[in-house]
């Protein structure tokens, strides 16, 4: 006689790595990083793949990866990921706002066609765009790439002199994200589901009075809290979430409106678990003031200096087991590769579920 013996069902554990990464992989023109990663000549794209090798996210958010209408040089570079022995299968990109052509004069410097002319900046449609890959399967992406400026509660639009900047019209059309903000649903094992909420915000400066790119950095940031509160049409996630991305603003230093990014580090949804560089942090030129051991970029000292920009920020109902800032020492292998690949550092958050 056979005798069934069942074991309880339980979730399975599970390890995630979830991380961001500005990998700076842009180029002068459409189509030119596909054939880079295709020739398989280029130092920072084999930089960029060591970088990722070396990290092992599960789950990675790329920022400045140029994008073309059928993904052809994300596909590649997933086949190039997949050949150093580290397969995403899952990925997902849409067009970005960043180089969208408008027809207007965006920026109101009296021209037209310029980078700043389009939705957000770049000299051609998909310059400067973003990606998710995934080693699990992804669902349907909530993609926010259309919402209206003018559209986000509590948004502190420009103006000059009373007026809008630099004219109605333009802020009648006037994107709110300079490349994207998306929902991207992860579905892990046993039917569980994590929302990663992604994007990469203007940087707050290069403009004039009106701090059109300030208040743009801004808004971009609070539209996350808005989500998550339900003030947007959209009703929030139904299910653990992790913003990946590249907010562009430090909460303690550099310029920019940092009231935005310290709300969204406050958001009782949240936690902030403070990634920290895996080599030593040395001590940041005046006038900054923040630990240097959470910066995530290496830009000129003294100004704009090395900044905290980049994000990972998981639920607060999530189980925090690791985080980093992929940061090697000088007389690190990795050193080399890190600093070849991008002025960025990848920002992993590491949960056990």
């Amino acid at each position: 006689m056979l005798v069934a013996f069942f074991a309880p069902l339980t979730a399975l554990a599970l390890d995630l790595r979830i991380a961001t990464y500005n990998v700076e992989l842009t180029r002068k023109g459409p189509g030119l990083l596909l054939r880079d990663i295709l020739q398989d000549k280029d130092e920072q794209i084999a930089a960029v793949i060591k970088v990722i090798i070396a990290t092992t996210p599960d789950i990675l958010a790329l920022q400045n990866f140029d994008h073309d209408v059928e993904n052809h040089a994300l596909r590649a570079f997933q086949n190039a990921l997949a050949d150093q022995g580290h397969p995403m299968p899952h990925a997902f990109a849409a067009q970005p706002n960043a180089g969208l052509t408008t027809g207007l004069d965006m920026d109101g410097n009296g021209r037209l066609n310029e980078g700043r002319d389009a939705q957000g900046y770049g000299r051609f449609t998909g310059q400067g765009g973003m990606a998710v890959l995934s080693r699990y399967p992804l669902g349907d992406v909530r993609n926010f790439t259309d919402f209206l400026w003018k559209d986000l509660p509590g948004a502190i639009p420009p103006t000059l002199n009373g007026a809008p900047f630099p004219s109605a019209q333009v802020f009648n059309i006037q994107r709110l994200s300079s490349v994207a903000h998306w929902d991207v649903p992860v579905h892990l094992p046993d039917d569980r589901v994590l929302h990663v909420l992604t994007f990469h915000a203007t940087t707050p400066v290069f403009d004039g009075d009106e701090d059109r790119n300030g208040r743009r950095n801004h808004d971009e940031i609070a539209f996350w809290q808005r989500y998550l509160r339900g003030d947007l049409p959209a009703a929030p996630p139904n299910g653990p979430v992790v913003i990946a991305g590249d907010a562009n603003l430090d909460p303690a230093d550099g310029d920019g409106r940092r009231e935005a990014i310290q709300g969204l580090l406050r958001d009782p949804r949240l936690q902030d678990p403070k990634p920290q560089r895996t080599g030593a942090a040395h001590p940041n030129a005046p006038p900054q003031t923040s630990d240097p051991a959470l910066d995530t970029v290496d830009w000129p000292d003294p100004e704009p200096g090395d900044l905290r920009v980049s994000y990972v920020l998981p639920d607060r109902a999530l189980n925090v087991t690791g985080t980093g800032v992929f940061w090697p020492d000088p007389d690190d292998p990795m050193h080399g590769p890190v600093t070849t690949a991008s002025r960025h550092r990848l920002v992993w958050v590491d949960l056990g579920f």
